[in-house]
């Protein structure tokens, strides 16, 4: 069930205020379109309206407005409306005075008008720069009801005129960032209340943090109570950045790239010209001019997983080209794309469809450091370093993810079954010596597992512990020099422990943290620590032109040891030859992949609950099994059964071997891939069992909804899972295609009640018309 055949998943919603009954599961279908599409919709005509760029579009209800922007001659003014339900496009209705032709303007919508912002001007190095042309910060009201355009003027202090800039609505105002005006670009930013129009003001906003550069032609988008903005014309300066911007305290922060590992998807190239839209938890990056080329890729940031990925279009699509100055906006659960400059300098009037996903997310690491962060159901103890200090863990995760602890924890145990035999004995012989029938015989519980590590001190082993439940490690103060020495202990464990994929985090953490006030603590450290690679980083980072008088300057080099002095000395003398490798770096295991290895077959052995379906028995894992599903939490914390044993089933219904070998995939390592007769019985699960989110249904949903024919819409319909909203789709399927469904021979097994869905299905359906034809044949 790959990207490229799969169909958009509807909402899917719970009421928890019900029972246990299913029936109250509800999912909206309607009309499937293939996720990740590219659909071309109808181009703009000319007689409509001109090809253009570095315009802008909005979405209000079902409708996409373009204004303004220039045809490669002229700058236009005009307003175009496309219908998304029609795909039909019109001149849009319009009274009143309008903004004067404008390109690089800003546009947004709030409550039933659109607001245009500035421009007139040029930027730098496009076709008007050398014209008498001049920006301007004007603001414009359009109204969608009337089409009425009316200019707000507003008294006080005032923005300073600008273009290609980045607007954008949140909590009731209009908020303006960064851009050109005219002879430099620009980081400022202000706000304006779209409340009230007598009392508006614009307020310059006092920002903090990390911000952006000056610069301009780039976009942002809110998510999550945030504003994005992503690279952009910055001069020298430009970057392939993502910065967020909170509005409540005004503060910006630049997202780290240190936790992408090498090999995993990088972030776009640096750009400009280029669109970006929110959509759920993701932000959507297209087009643009990256160094001098026009890249077609889309690109989707996570905003909880801080992750980028290119989503690769279905095999159906029809792909836009590569474009610049072009706009996008979002209606429903689709993204739209609206002209730009392609190749060869040429204006598009083309309009573009991308069917965006809409699954919850995984949250298969969220569960599992939730596991850890609370410390339930630990069943080991690990004793470390000379102070033995004590930090508890599961031995299901750590035997999954790392070998050198798995073997560590295989010998524990043998040490405790050893010593728990010669303690049976001892308890054996007390008892026969003092003539105790072998029922009254103290049984005793099994111990904690304890397992000495003298090579590991807590606060490292710790932030190691955190990596394994959940794949990444939560990064200290950038820069600090006590953090940095802390995740330098950090690789030293990993390198120890053989976890290539923490030694990249690592590596990768520690060269981006390394500046001018703290590269001699670090080479020092890893010298002492005899980490070659990053003290390799050090060295190199000390003797470059711009930083080595700055470096042997401070007091920190004068204590440093005699050894690093005379090595720095040399190899700023004669630096050594550079070495090339074009072998892969290992990056190692993901924790998906350990997990899916665990449940194969590799977490037998540490095995410690078993699973009775229809009274076959599947060994599992506690830890795993309560990290994941609220109901086995619940089951293990107040009345584990005595001998080890749960019966599984989904409500009343017992599922087949073959769709719980799906759940199980889907609870240790979220797997979601699963033929359809899983789906029937898997529909249920996630409310019964309480996982996180409702991503395994949608995601049965989908599956049943895209293999629901003709031939099987009866076996569909007869299916006992009682999802409501499952069995009207089937019975629109049956009414709509009855005569073929009337020849099925499993038709005359159906039982009575849902004979007479059907026949009710087809009353309802069957109109007043025909109902009369049939009558006046009687």
């Amino acid at each position: 069930m790959s990207c490229k055949s799969t169909k958009v998943a509807p909402s899917v919603d719970f009421d928890h205020s019900c029972s246990d009954s299913v029936e109250y599961l509800t999912l909206n279908f309607g009309p499937f379109e293939t996720v990740h599409r590219w659909r071309r919709l109808p181009p703009c005509d000319e007689f409509v309206g001109a090809r253009r760029s570095k315009h802008t579009v909005v979405a209000y209800r079902d409708a996409i407005y373009v204004f303004g922007g220039d045809n490669g001659k002229n700058m236009l003014n005009d307003l175009l409306r496309f219908d998304v339900k029609d795909c039909s496009w019109c001149r849009a209705f319009t009274t009143g005075t309008p903004p004067a032709p404008r390109y690089h303007h800003s546009a947004v919508v709030y409550g039933s008008s659109m607001f245009v912002f500035g421009n007139s001007g040029a930027t730098p190095g496009d076709i008007y720069s050398n014209s008498n042309l001049k920006n301007k910060n004007d603001l414009f009201e359009y109204k969608f009801a009337t089409g009425q355009w009316t200019e707000w003027k507003v008294e006080g202090s005032l923005p300073v005129a600008r273009s290609a800039h980045g607007a954008t609505v949140y909590s009731d105002k209009l908020w303006i960032f960064a851009g050109y005006d005219g002879n430099a670009r620009l980081n400022d930013m202000w706000t304006i209340s779209l409340q009230d129009r007598e009392h508006a003001c614009w307020e310059e906003i006092d920002q903090s943090g990390e911000i952006p550069p000056s610069c301009c032609n780039f976009p942002v988008a809110v998510c999550r109570d945030k504003m994005f903005v992503f690279s952009g014309q910055s001069g020298a300066k430009i970057t392939n950045n993502l910065f967020q911007f909170e509005f409540k305290g005004h503060m910006w922060t630049r997202i780290p790239t240190e936790h992408l590992l090498r090999g995993s998807p990088p972030p776009p190239q640096r750009r400009y010209g280029h669109t970006m839209v929110a959509f759920d938890r993701h932000l959507y990056v297209f087009g643009g001019a990256a160094d001098n080329t026009l890249p077609n890729e889309l690109h989707c940031y996570d905003v909880d997983s801080q992750t980028w990925e290119v989503i690769h279009p279905s095999l159906d699509s029809e792909m836009p080209s590569g474009r610049l100055f072009h706009a996008a906006a979002v209606i429903q659960d689709a993204m739209y794309i609206f002209g730009g400059t392609v190749d060869n300098n040429v204006r598009s009037g083309e309009m573009y469809r991308f069917q965006f996903s809409c699954y919850p997310k995984c949250t298969l690491h969220e569960d599992y450091g939730k596991l850890w962060e609370n410390r339930q159901f630990c069943d080991v103890e690990f004793i470390l370093g000379e102070k033995e200090a004590r930090v508890l863990g599961h031995i299901a995760i750590v035997t999954a993810r790392c070998r050198w602890l798995r073997k560590k924890l295989l010998q524990a145990r043998d040490r405790q079954r050893q010593k728990s035999k010669q303690e049976t004995s001892e308890d054996s012989d007390e008892a026969a010596s003092r003539d105790l029938p072998a029922g009254h015989r103290p049984s005793g519980t099994q111990p904690m597992l304890e397992v000495f590590i003298r090579e590991a001190e807590a606060q490292p082993f710790e932030v190691l512990m955190q990596f394994l439940y959940t794949d990444k490690i939560q990064y200290p103060r950038r820069g600090h020099v006590q953090d940095v020495l802390l995740i330098m202990d950090v690789y030293k464990l990993a390198l120890s422990f053989k976890l290539s994929r923490l030694e990249q985090l690592c590596v990768q953490y520690i060269e981006a943290s390394v500046d001018l006030q703290n590269v001699l603590s670090v080479c020092e450290n890893a010298n002492k620590l005899q980490l070659d690679q990053l003290k390799e980083h050090c060295l190199n980072f000390v003797v470059k032109e711009s930083h080595f008088n700055q470096v042997i300057m401070t007091k920190e080099f004068e204590h440093l040891s005699t050894p690093l002095i005379v090595e720095i000395v040399r190899r700023k003398q004669q630096p050594p030859p550079r070495l090339y490798s074009d072998q892969p770096v290992d990056i190692g295991t993901s924790l998906v992949q350990d997990m899916k290895a665990y449940l194969e077959g590799g977490g037998l052995e540490f095995c410690d609950i078993i699973l009775l379906l229809d009274g076959h028995p599947r060994p599992a894992h506690k830890a795993i099994l309560a990290a994941r599903s609220s109901y086995f939490e619940a089951m293990f914390r107040s009345f584990m059964p005595e001998d080890g044993q749960v019966n599984i089933s989904i409500g009343e219904m017992v599922p087949s071997k073959q769709a719980f070998d799906s759940m199980l995939r889907y609870i240790y390592y979220g797997d979601v891939n699963m033929p359809p007769e899983d789906s029937l019985y898997l529909f249920a699960a996630p409310y019964y069992y309480g996982f996180s989110n409702n991503r395994l249904q949608a995601y049965c949903k989908q599956n049943l909804e895209m293999n629901v024919t003709v031939e099987n819409v009866l076996q569909r319909q007869a299916d006992k899972t009682q999802a409501l909203d499952m069995k009207k789709h089937c019975l629109h399927i049956i009414v709509h295609q009855f005569i073929k469904v009337s020849k099925l021979p499993n038709l005359r097994s159906l039982s009575q009640l849902l004979l007479l869905d059907i026949i009710e299905s087809l009353a309802t359906h069957i109109s007043d018309k025909q109902c009369a034809e049939m009558g006046s044949d009687i």
